[in-house]
């Protein structure tokens, strides 16, 4: 699929979103990219991250662990391993802190990728690759869906993704004025409370 279908994907499952937003990074942006409507849909999911998957084998070869962060990453890591053939386990907040729970583990020699939705800043990425530098896996690399940091994150890890995109983020301090004249909607996960 090219980053046009991939666009594609989302623009049909109304997840290309138009407004003012407060991203899970604190930041705001008049782009939000709501990925659980194209995950409500299985074909779509199934086709974005067959795709995903393909680009990982490409970049990384064969993969044994799929790690996503949860809330946002578990469905994306899981269809993504589907299509590598390999096992999809995820990272969540423990005492603020991403942490292997529910008694996964990563064995010793497993080549890791972390699978991400969307990467803005980088940071839930940046976590979760911490969490899983603590196990003795292989890290490869991470791949995402779509970087909308338009390439400027820096995971401290190589990151592939099917769309690269530079859409504006923008400390609360500092809104363009057209933007600080909508209400502000916040429609991540980052606060949940766990």
């Amino acid at each position: 699929m090219t980053q046009d279908d991939i666009l594609d994907e989302f623009r049909s499952a109304g997840a290309l979103l138009e407004g003012h937003f407060i991203l899970s990074s604190g930041l705001h942006s008049s782009v939000f990219l709501q990925k659980m409507f194209v995950f409500q849909d299985p074909a779509r999911t199934e086709r974005v991250c067959r795709a995903l998957a393909d680009k990982i084998k490409e970049t990384y070869g064969p993969i044994d662990y799929v790690v996503s962060p949860a809330v946002g990453g578990i469905v994306p890591g899981y269809e993504t391993a589907r299509h590598l053939g390999c096992k999809a386990i995820f990272v969540e907040r423990e005492n603020g802190v991403f942490v292997l729970r529910r008694g996964f583990t990563i064995p010793e020699g497993a080549r890791v990728v972390m699978v991400e939705d969307i990467v803005t800043t980088g940071l839930s990425s940046r976590e979760c690759l911490a969490a899983l530098r603590e196990h003795p896996g292989t890290l490869v690399g991470a791949a995402c869906l779509i970087n909308r940091s338009g390439g400027k994150a820096d995971l401290g890890a190589p990151l592939v993704s099917l769309v690269q995109l530079d859409i504006p983020a923008y400390a609360p301090d500092q809104l363009p004025p057209e933007l600080a004249k909508i209400p502000a909607v916040k429609p991540g996960s980052r606060n949940l409370r766990t």
